[in-house]
């Protein structure tokens, strides 16, 4: 009769109900809301599912993020392993060469003014970095956090990891991805609040066309120009030019239809989940996240303003041929920003269409968050 007592005692006291903190449930009820955005209100969910459920998965059972080290038969969690890809810039890298892959750059080519409104949007991450520092982050870290007011998950992964702030990688990962999901909540009021009724019901000029010389021409010539200035932008621009190469190209369809399909997704759930797992309570539950929570917002605020008032200036020296709105679309949230702004400008006159106007400055700022990552990379010597 003891063996069963003591048996049934082993097992009850195995489960997590004895191991977990107040934390712990905290944590599982912040993924059980990101799981209830993702599915019910279809916030970028190819995200925010992953990302929960790691959530979710690290705060039941937290060794599945132990490191070897940690463990007595000398194995790592699995999600140990996925975020180790992470950690050395691998999945962060392929996820921007299916972007590449799916996106086109011909209304950035047809309108290469787009370029200065992808960069006014970088204001954010400048304006962020000095908060940070003024909140008492290390440059290092300053830098890391402040790459969230780009809006991309990616690039703020891999930039922590350049600059060796692993520590921190978690809740950045999460604002980053959390701020691109909620971008039709964000933007729209910024987008509004700056700008006039009249300013928003501009119709912007048909594009020209762009020819397949030029879209294959573009890739190259960003790769060779960008990566001469700042080497240490190859792996996230020059995967993404590759990517872009491979769709330009027409004579590699089955390596345009990987990457921006099976390898993304499989690259989406590895990235997802082990992001989602380094929030357990112990690491996510602190005064540091919060303040990088919050910087984060005030930077993604920040960003926005600065496409929007950059483009009411470009309005205004164009003679009113530019449409404010797709200023915000220079932040790099990839078409999700576009789609805003095409939003707002629709709210304003139904027959407006801006969104391939505003995918110029969106897939610039995609180029422009990546540049100011190498930028950070390249002022502390990585």
């Amino acid at each position: 009769m003891s063996y069963i007592t003591d048996t049934l005692g082993n097992l009850i006291h195995q489960t997590a109900f004895f191991n977990l903190t107040w934390g712990n449930y905290i944590m599982i009820a912040v993924a059980c809301v990101f799981l209830y955005l993702a599915i019910k209100k279809e916030y970028e969910p190819l995200l925010l599912v992953p990302i929960a459920f790691g959530m979710l998965l690290v705060n039941i059972y937290p060794d599945i993020m132990a490191a070897p080290e940690d463990m007595s038969n000398g194995v790592g969690g699995l999600l140990h392993y996925f975020y180790l890809l992470d950690e050395w810039s691998i999945l962060p890298s392929l996820i921007f060469m299916g972007v590449g892959a799916m996106t086109d750059f011909g209304p950035l080519i047809a309108n290469p003014k787009s370029f200065l409104l992808g960069a006014a949007a970088q204001l954010g991450i400048y304006m962020a970095y000095f908060l940070a520092i003024f909140l008492g982050f290390n440059g290092k870290a300053a830098a890391a956090i402040s790459i969230i007011g780009g809006a991309d998950g990616p690039t703020s992964i891999f930039l922590a990891g350049k600059l060796g702030q692993t520590e921190l990688m978690g809740p950045i990962a999460v604002a980053a991805y959390s701020y691109m999901s909620l971008v039709p909540i964000i933007q729209p009021p910024i987008m509004k609040l700056f700008t006039t009724e009249e300013e928003r019901k501009i119709k912007m000029e048909q594009l020209r066309p762009v020819s397949k010389l030029e879209k294959i021409l573009f890739p190259i010539i960003i790769t060779i120009v960008v990566c001469l200035i700042l080497p240490t932008t190859a792996p996230l621009v020059g995967m993404l030019m590759l990517g872009n190469l491979f769709r330009e190209s027409g004579v590699v369809k089955q390596l345009t239809e990987t990457a921006s399909n099976a390898l993304m997704y499989i690259v989406v759930i590895l990235l997802g989940t082990s992001v989602g797992a380094t929030t357990s309570a112990e690491a996510f539950l602190n005064l540091a996240t919060i303040k990088i929570v919050v910087l984060g917002l005030v930077a993604f605020a920040f960003g926005t303003f600065g496409g929007v008032m950059f483009g009411k200036l470009m309005c205004k020296l164009s003679g009113g041929k530019i449409n404010p709105l797709i200023g915000s679309a220079g932040v790099s949230a990839v078409p999700m920003a576009a789609r805003v702004s095409q939003k707002v400008g629709a709210e304003a006159d139904p027959t407006n269409f801006l969104l391939m106007h505003a995918m110029g400055p969106n897939v610039a700022g995609v180029i422009g968050t990546a540049v100011a990552a190498g930028t950070f990379m390249a002022i502390f010597g990585v």
